[in-house]
This record gives structure tokens, sequence and C-alpha cells, in this order.
């Protein structure tokens, strides 16, 4: 990849929701390392509901999931591809598959960058997708359906896959399933493109949780799920060999004194290692956890209120400098300057306009 012209910027790309007509689909911004300024840079028009994004590991793609039911007359939503360039951020349409699952809402890309993985919420299913020469997507090359139901009549009537993350060796893919109360474990075959189930195929949590979003730690021995309707946050011990997760602590992600709704939605553990963060929408705050370097256990640290409505998803900048939450009910970014010693948030006073946010990424 062409070096940036400045190595105190970085490039943030917001994923959003264009069904309601106010977003025009991608927005991409210039991270201005100084200061947590994000500064407009442009947007990437015409793509519908793109609201989960990720990139490949040279930072030269970009794709996009869908998030709809049908998909160029076809039942499911979509996955789109972009190139990226390096100097303005720009994106550029390379093409789009169809996901064979409704509602697509995360996406993530093995290190190679050979595949593109989908997770589709109402399909309930995962597909993996061949990356062509030139980052294009060929059509999915598996897709593996998840059955069953959960506790819950109204959210678990069936399988909701609802995020798929890759384990730092590039050998298994753990699918996080709202409906069925289950991390789903594949093995990664590289070779044929396919996902061929795991010896033991699932890991259960508790009925009625809602698993949503899984994050490794930077050690590869600690894995993190933040259950969306349990509110909680597990800790698992990983074995990396076996490709085995072993619950070791959960913890609450709300204060034991708030008797209102909300629901979990993302995490992500500092690059340091030492902190987790969790965001809780109803409550509209950040939890922050520390993090044992030997055991992987959680100690609380605190809450930050998120000074948005329904913090859906948030992103640290890989120095750990700073946290962007994106609120998708009032339409904005706040900037929070990260304490590297304790943890805690600071608003650094940024606050970006931005209609729907639906997913923060940083190259």
């Amino acid at each position: 990849m062409t070096q940036r012209q400045d190595v105190d910027e970085r490039w943030v790309y917001v994923g959003t929701y264009t069904h309601k007509g106010a977003s025009e689909g991608i927005y991409i911004y210039r991270l201005d390392m100084a200061t947590g300024a994000l500064i407009p840079a442009g947007i990437a028009g015409g793509v519908q509901n793109p609201s989960f994004l990720a990139l490949d590991p040279q930072r030269r793609y970009l794709y996009a999931v869908n998030e709809t039911m049908t998909f160029d007359g076809q039942a499911g939503g979509g996955v789109s591809a972009f190139a990226v360039d390096a100097q303005s951020g720009a994106l550029t349409f390379i093409n789009s598959q169809c996901t064979h699952g409704g509602a697509p809402c995360h996406v993530s890309v093995e290190q190679a960058g050979r595949y593109v993985y989908v997770a589709n919420y109402m399909g309930g299913n995962a597909a993996a997708f061949p990356v062509r020469a030139g980052g294009g997507l060929d059509p999915a090359s598996a897709v593996v359906q998840h059955t069953g139901s959960g506790v819950n009549p109204r959210r678990q009537e069936g399988p909701h896959a609802h995020s798929i993350t890759l384990d730092p060796t590039n050998r298994f893919a753990f699918v996080a399933d709202l409906g069925i109360d289950k991390v789903m474990v594949y093995r990664l075959d590289l070779e044929g493109g396919t996902l061929p189930p795991h010896t033991p195929p699932s890991v259960e949590v508790e009925a009625g949780a809602g698993p949503r979003h899984m994050v490794f730690h930077p050690d590869g021995r600690h894995a993190y799920l933040i259950t969306e309707m349990g509110n909680t946050i597990i800790a698992f011990a990983y074995d990396a060999v076996q490709g085995t997760l072993n619950a070791r602590q959960t913890v609450p992600a709300l204060p034991p004194d708030f008797t209102g709704q909300s629901t979990c939605a993302d995490i992500h553990v500092a690059p340091s290692g030492k902190f987790l963060y969790g965001s809780n929408r109803g409550h509209d705050s950040i939890v922050i956890y520390a993090i044992d370097g030997e055991t992987g256990l959680l100690t609380y640290v605190g809450h930050a209120p998120s000074l948005g409505k329904t913090p859906r998803n948030f992103a640290i900048d890989p120095t750990g400098t700073y946290l962007f939450a994106a609120h998708q009910d009032s339409n904005s970014i706040v900037t929070f300057r990260i304490d590297p010693q304790t943890g805690h948030l600071t608003p650094t006073g940024q606050m970006t306009e931005v209609p729907m946010p639906v997913c923060v990424i940083i190259a």
C-alpha cells in the first residue's frame, strides 16, 4: 500500500443505514491524531444500507454488508467491495455479491485477504466469499445454516447470526448467534473456501443472554463475548491449538442500580491489552474493565456516559489514543481520549454529525 501523506493522520470510515433517506452511504473522514477531530473527506454513495464494514489486512480494500432482505432481485442481503485510495481515502466500488441470508450485519476478512466472511442476522447463517485479484468478490463458496431457537419468543424464535470473528491464528471462525445462545465454531478451509464445523461445534451461554459480538485479546490467549440481552461480558481462556473456549468469568455491563431498558452492542480491547470496553444502548454508556495480564480476568473500572443516544458501535484507533462512540439514534460520533494508565475516557469536545452511524473503522 502507498504510504500515507502524513503519519499523524488516518482514514476513518463510517457505515450507516440509508433506508430512512438521511444517509448517503459510507462516510469518509480524515482523523487528526493531534486533536481527535474527524475532518470530512468524502462519501461513497449509491450503496444500500452499508451498515458494517471491514478492511483487508493491507487496507487496500474495504468490504461493506448491505443490510437488506433482498439484493439484486435475490432473497438475502449483499456484501460490497471497494478499492481504497491511500492518498485521499476515497472508495471506488468494485462489485457486490448476494449473502444468501437476510439482514447481513457483520463482516470479517481473514489475515491473508483471500476470503471475506459475513454473518446474516435474519438468515441465521454465515457465508464465505473468495476474494478475486483486485479485491472483488466471487460468489459465496460456502453457506453454513444454524438451527434452533432460544427462550425469548420475541427475539429468539430462530437462529440470528450476529457476528463472525476470526481467531488470531487464522484457523477458526466464531459465529455469535443471538437466537440460539451459542457461539458456533468453524474451521477456516482456506483451500476450498468452506467452513467445516469444529469439534466441539459450539459454545453455549446462559439461556436468553443473546451473544452478539466477540473480540480476542492481543495475546491470543483470551477472548471476550458481549451478550445483547443478558447485558454481560464473558471472559474466556482460549486454546489456540485446539480452537476451544473455556468460560472463566461473567461480569455485568450495566451498573447494579440501573433499572431501565438497555441492551449491549459492541466490544473492544485496547491495543495495549490492558483494558476492555463495551457499549450499552439505553444506559447510553461505555463500560470499562481492566484486564489481568496473566489470567485475562476482568476488574471493573467504571462507566463513561457516551454523550449520545444508542451507542451501536465504537472504535479505538490503533495507537490506543482515542475511542470514537457512534450513536445511531442521535446521529453523532463522539471522540474520547483514553488514559493509558487508568483506562478512563475523557471527552475531547469533538462531536461529528453523521446520519444513522452503525459502524466505525479506522485505517
